[in-house]
């Protein structure tokens, strides 16, 4: 059994960073960086970190799913999303995924960022353009171009931050 493991699905390559992050901040050789969706065997591990990407304010069914199927692990969460600097809506998220999180696990805590979305975000904002939402457009499309950048070197570093916070939880734990 591994001690680590790190299992994350991504669309666009924006958790996979985050992800690789992570991995690399976690102490020792008995740990592993895998893509949910490949037909690779899931190994049993103490500790999961487990990524998603964030449609309609939650992850995948085929994370929840996994999620739903563990017991007796510790579990952190991460995730990226398209809206930025948004702390409620990462709450809201957090709040949706960990729901997953069956009662008899330690639950580690979550770290969300912003990605970038598909060119076809912004052109869906932008067909949708009328007066009576012209506003409401026009924030989306700002915060899809600011996505663009996204993980960026600050939401690497803050997600390798969330990783330490982790391991130190892990260490009250044992103590």
């Amino acid at each position: 059994m591994l001690e680590y493991l790190v299992l994350y699905e991504s669309r666009s390559g924006n958790t996979k960073k985050i992800a690789a992050a992570i991995f690399s901040n976690l102490p020792g050789n008995s740990k592993d960086l895998i893509d949910i969706t490949t037909d690779k065997s899931i190994p049993e591990a103490n500790v999961y970190f487990i990524g998603f990407c964030v449609n309609c304010g939650t992850c995948s069914m085929e994370v929840s799913d996994f999620i739903n199927g563990l017991g007796g692990k510790r579990i952190a969460l991460f995730g990226t999303c398209g809206m930025g600097d948004s702390p409620d809506y990462y709450k809201a998220i957090e709040k949706s995924v960990n729901a997953w999180i069956e009662n008899d696990n330690d639950y580690l805590g979550a770290f969300i960022c912003q990605g970038k979305m598909p060119r076809k975000v912004r052109e869906k904002y932008e067909s949708r353009r009328v007066p009576e939402n012209e506003a409401q457009m026009d924030m989306y499309i700002r915060n899809f171009d600011e996505a663009l950048t996204h993980p960026d070197s600050l939401d690497i570093e803050h997600a390798k931050v969330f990783t330490q916070k982790c391991l130190k939880k892990l260490e009250e734990m044992d103590h």
